[in-house]
This record gives structure tokens, sequence and C-alpha cells, in this order.
């Protein structure tokens, strides 16, 4: 996530040099990533929702976003 970034609310993820943007659900909403990837970013997403909710309000508000644990 980025501070200051535009709506609809999104995070970021980059796999193999590629980039992609995602909606708060882990949904792809613009980008390409291979098939892998995006599963492991859709489980990511739901096992961490409130979380990445939580950040992307902090970032609106230019607060210190909190860690997420990766997929382990």
């Amino acid at each position: 996530m980025y501070y200051d970034d535009h709506e609809p609310p999104h995070f970021h993820a980059s796999y193999g040099g590629e980039e992609a943007m995602f909606d708060l659900k882990g949904n792809l909403i613009k980008g390409t990533l291979p098939k892998r990837a995006l599963a492991l970013i859709r489980e990511w997403a739901m096992e961490n929702q409130s979380l990445i909710v939580e950040n992307w309000n902090l970032a609106r508000d230019y607060q210190p976003l909190k860690w997420i644990k990766p997929l382990l």
C-alpha cells in the first residue's frame, strides 16, 4: 500500500518483475501475475482481511502501517 493512494481501496503485489493491483479481498484489479501467485495472494488476503482494511485506513491517514505476516 502507498500513502495517499487513489480509490478504490487496494494493495499492490509484485512477483518475478511483474506488478498487479488487487482489491482488499485479493481480487485482481489491474496487471498480470502467474496463476500460482494470484492464488497465494488471494489466500493471504482472505487470511488477513481485517489487517488489510485497517492498513488501508491507516495509510489514508498517513499513519504507520501494521506488519502483516506472509504465508508460510
